[in-house]
C-alpha cells in the first residue's frame, strides 16, 4: 500500500470516527429529551441535535484535558527521572553529565543547579588530579637524585667527588623539605582562618630584610629600603612568610651586583628587582600552584612553584590585593595594596 493511499485511509477513518461520535451524542441527547418531551416537532428534534453537539464538545474537552494532564504528568516524571539519573552519575564520579533545559521553569532551575554542580565538581576533581600529579613530579625528581648519588657514594670514588655528591644529596634533601613545608603551609591556609593582632609592618619588613641579608649580601646585591611607619592588624606570622617569599624570589632572580628596592608608603608595599623578569605570557599564571615561569631556571635554583601561590593566599586572607609588573631582562615589581 502506497504512503498516499495510507494517508487517505487514516483521514477517512478519523472523519468517520468524528461523525460517529457526534451521532452518538445526538442520539444520547434525543433519548435524554425524550424522557421529558414528546419530540413531535422539528424544534424538539433540533434541540436534541444542538444538545448533542454540546455534549460532544464537553466530552471532547474532558478527553483533551485528561490527555494533556496525563502528558504533563508523564513529562514531569520524565524530568525527575533524568535529574535523579544525573545525580546518581555524579555520585559515581561522572562529572560530564548535562541536563537539557525544560520548558517548565521549575525543572529548568533544577537542571541548571545540577549542571553547575557537575561542572564545579569536575573542576575540583581536575585540580585534585593536577595537584597530585605536580606533587608526585616534584617529589620524584629529588628522590631520583638522592638515590642515584647515594649509590655512587658507596663506590670507590675520590674524596672530593664524594663530597660533591654529598652536597648534591644535601641540596635535594633541602628541596624536599621546602616542598613539604610549603604543602603544609598551603594546607593550613585552606581553612581560611588567620590570627590577627596589631603590629608595626615597617619593623616586620626591616626584620625580614635583615634575616635574608646572608642571601643578598653574598651576591653583592644593593638592597634599598624606604619604610614609612605603618601599623596594621593581621596575622604577623603569615605576613612574615609572604614578605620572605617575595624577597627570596627577588634575591634568587637578581644577578650579581643587582638592585632590590623595598618600599612601604601610603598603605602600599613595593618589592622590585632588576632581575631577569617574567615573560608576558606567564604573568597571568604566576600565582597558580606549581606554576614556573622559567622551569629550567627554577629547577636549578630549587623552586617548586608554590611560593607565590602562598603569598597570594595570605594577601587575600587579609582582604588586600597584589599586582605584578615585569619586563624581560629588566626586572619585576610587586605591589601590595593594604586597603
Amino acid at each position: 500500500m502506497s504512503d498516499k493511499l495510507l494517508m487517505r485511509l487514516k483521514i477517512t477513518i478519523s472523519i468517520l470516527g468524528f461523525v460517529t461520535a457526534i451521532m452518538v451524542c445526538v442520539i444520547a441527547a434525543h433519548f435524554l429529551l425524550g424522557t421529558f418531551f414528546t419530540l413531535a416537532t422539528v424544534a424538539d428534534i433540533a434541540a436534541s441535535v444542538w444538545i448533542g453537539f454540546v455534549l460532544f464538545a464537553i466530552f471532547s474537552w474532558i478527553l483533551h484535558t485528561a490527555a494533556k494532564l496525563s502528558h504533563r504528568n508523564n513529562e514531569r516524571n520524565s524530568h525527575w527521572e533524568e535529574i535523579l539519573a544525573a545525580l546518581e552519575q555524579i555520585s559515581r564520579g561522572n562529572f560530564s553529565v548535562f541536563l537539557p533545559e525544560s520548558e517548565d521553569i521549575r525543572f529548568t532551575g533544577f537542571a541548571k543547579a545540577v549542571n553547575d554542580m557537575a561542572k564545579n565538581l569536575g573542576d575540583l576533581d581536575k585540580m585534585r588530579q593536577d595537584f597530585i600529579s605536580n606533587v608526585s613530579h616534584e617529589i620524584q625528581s629529588p628522590l631520583t637524585s638522592i638515590g642515584g648519588f647515594a649509590a655512587l657514594i658507596k663506590t670507590d670514588l675520590p674524596e672530593d667527588e664524594r663530597r660533591r655528591y654529598a652536597g648534591i644529596i644535601e641540596t635535594e634533601s633541602r628541596r624536599l623539605s621546602g616542598l613539604s613545608d610549603n604543602l603544609m603551609k598551603l594546607s593550613s591556609l585552606d581553612n581560611n582562618q588567620i590570627t590577627r593582632r596589631d603590629f608595626r609592618l615597617d619593623k616586620q619588613l626591616q626584620n625580614v630584610i635583615l634575616a635574608l641579608e646572608p642571601q643578598w649580601a653574598v651576591k653583592n646585591i644593593i638592597l634599598e629600603a624606604d619604610l614609612e611607619k605603618t601599623a596594621v592588624n593581621g596575622d604577623e606570622g603569615l605576613l612574615s612568610q609572604a614578605w620572605t617569599n617575595l624577597l627570596h624570589n627577588a634575591i634568587k632572580f637578581t644577578p650579581q651586583g643587582g638592585i632590590i628596592y623595598v618600599s612601604l608608603k601610603s598603605n602600599t608595599i613595593i618589592i622590585a628587582d632588576t632581575g631577569c623578569g617574567i615573560p608576558k605570557e606567564d604573568l597571568p599564571h604566576i600565582f597558580e600552584r606549581f606554576y614556573k615561569a622559567d622551569k629550567a631556571r627554577n629547577h636549578s635554583l630549587g623552586g617548586n612553584g608554590l611560593g607565590l601561590s602562598i603569598v597570594k593566599k595570605i594577601i587575600g586572607l587579609h582582604g588586600w590585593t597584589i599586582e605584578v609588573e615585569s619586563e624581560l631582562k629588566k626586572g619585576t615589581r610587586f605591589a601590595i595594596r593594604l586597603s
